[in-house]
């Protein structure tokens, strides 16, 4: 591997960190504000929720687009399939944030084994969504940086995490959909 690709990299690392730690704690530091407190008059927007779940549905439809797109040697489509699925990605994340911040979290009403099966779903999903986001810039910088071997070998790993993610959010949302006040 050639040491010119390799800067071509490192010129990234920075940003990889700081995103990776910046964007959950961020994340996790706006969930719990409401803008409420704050004296804004703001409508909850409870519309929110099946929109960002539909949107984790279409990253999900996009990651196995993508996979295939670049099984059949087509470079491009992989690569704009894959800005297109971040892109998506972002957009999720800003409507997750804007709706908890105008709105209380919403319990699970479920009881028995399928309280705990939501919970797991859950958990797993958060914490994979939190380890994805390096994953995810890594993977990005290898394809952009053109060092292939290597954004293929990271790609293998990537994937299944953001699949995952991907579909679990969906899955969480129908979970708790019909405990929506």
């Amino acid at each position: 591997m050639s040491t010119r690709k390799l800067k071509g990299e490192e010129k990234y690392n920075k940003w990889i960190i700081i995103l990776s730690v910046v964007i959950p704690v961020a994340v996790a530091i706006l969930f719990t504000i409401k803008l409420k407190d704050f004296g804004f008059n703001i409508e909850p927007l409870t519309f929110l929720p099946p929109i960002y779940a539909g949107v984790n549905a279409l990253t999900a439809l996009i990651l196995i687009i993508a996979v295939w797109a670049i099984k059949n040697n087509n470079q491009k489509l992989h690569e704009n399939l894959m800005k297109f699925a971040i892109s998506l990605s972002v957009l999720f994340l800003l409507m997750y944030v804007a709706y908890h911040m105008t709105s209380d979290s919403t319990k699970f009403g479920g009881e028995g084994m399928i309280k705990y099966v939501y919970y797991f779903i859950l958990i797993t999903h958060i914490l994979l969504s939190i380890v994805v986001i390096p994953f995810v810039l890594i993977t990005y910088v290898r394809g952009i940086t053109n060092n292939f071997q290597r954004h293929k070998k990271i790609a293998k790993i990537t994937f299944p995490i953001w699949l995952y993610v991907a579909v679990t959010g969906v899955i969480v949302y129908l979970m708790i959909s019909p405990y929506y006040v």
